[in-house]
């Protein structure tokens, strides 16, 4: 009866732990409210029509937000240097599918948002409508 009970709460930890969305906790950058929508027929937003392509929207969270095409879904991220002091860099650049850190040239993946380093590229929530994509924490 013991082995059973174990293996319930088991299955049912295991079945709690969900990968589906990434820890943002990160020191590093604060943690602001996001709620931005773009409609990509507008000219400033047409290139987020075609895969692996991205666009930095300014004045959202910590120093702007991504927001990268990437093939059937939306990923979008805070342009902030996730290993760095949020005061001592600059926003970060789009370098094809990479998000480039002014502070020490590390380039993160706009598809996972991994860099190499302590932590990666801070993740907002995205839905996509027609052509209106939203993001929001």
């Amino acid at each position: 009866m013991k082995k059973i009970w174990l293996l319930i709460v088991f299955v049912s930890i295991l079945f709690s732990c969900s990968d589906s969305e990434r820890s943002n906790n990160n020191p590093n950058i604060p943690n602001y409210s996001v709620n931005l929508s773009v409609d990509m027929n507008l000219p400033a937003y047409s290139n987020l029509k075609f895969v692996s392509n991205g666009v930095i929207v300014p004045n959202f969270g910590a120093k702007g937000v991504i927001i990268f095409n990437a093939g059937g879904t939306y990923n979008a991220f805070d342009a902030a240097c996730p290993n760095q002091a949020i005061n001592s860099c600059t926003a970060m650049t789009i370098n094809g599918i990479n998000a480039l850190c002014s502070c020490d040239k590390t380039e993160y993946s706009l598809f996972t948002g991994l860099g190499g380093k302590e932590y990666p590229l801070k993740q907002y929530k995205v839905e996509v409508t027609g052509t209106l994509i939203h993001v929001y924490n």
